[in-house]
């Protein structure tokens, strides 16, 4: 397996061409994406790249207008909101940790130390996210998705220690 800071190429060249392979629809005709985000409009957003074996993919898309939520706001500030929430519920869901959990540890921050790789972007009326990191052991759920429950509890705590997130785009 590649060392987690050494990403294989193909990593980076699909978070290049990310919006190639975003998707917006209704959940119903975005059920066959390899890993969706929903909207509170009830659109959802699916991820149709192609595999990236070894690596685990997370996608979260948020509405670029929407308000942020006054606590929310108060916590964490609005400037640039959206795509710091976004960042981080990708971090969230590759590291399979609960966002309560990463607020304690970094608000709406990314750690600079991590393996992970990620892109954030506008799509349309949205901020989307698409995050990329290495599977635990090397082991990718089908699809390669990053999804709630992908990594046993008892060694949610190794994941967090190796999958922390950096940019590299």
């Amino acid at each position: 397996m590649p060392r987690p800071s050494d990403p294989p190429r193909p990593v980076p060249v699909l978070l290049a061409a990310a919006e190639r392979h975003l998707r917006i629809g209704v959940p119903a005709d975005l059920a066959d994406a390899v890993t969706r985000s929903h909207l509170d409009d009830g659109r959802c957003v699916g991820w149709y790249g192609p595999p990236t074996p070894g690596w685990r993919v997370a996608i979260d898309a948020e509405r670029a207008d929407a308000p942020v939520p006054p606590a929310l706001a108060r916590r964490f500030g609005v400037a640039d909101f959206w795509a710091r929430w976004t960042r981080a519920e990708c971090c969230c869901k590759l590291a399979d940790v609960p966002v309560a959990a990463w607020w304690r540890r970094h608000g709406l921050g990314t750690p600079a130390d991590g393996s992970a790789v990620w892109r954030t972007l506008r799509v349309a009326d949205l901020v989307v996210t698409v995050g990329v990191a290495p599977a635990p052991d090397g082991v990718c759920p089908p699809g390669g998705a990053a999804t709630p429950g992908s990594v046993p509890a008892e060694r949610a705590g190794r994941a967090w220690a190796r999958l922390g997130v950096r940019a590299s785009l």
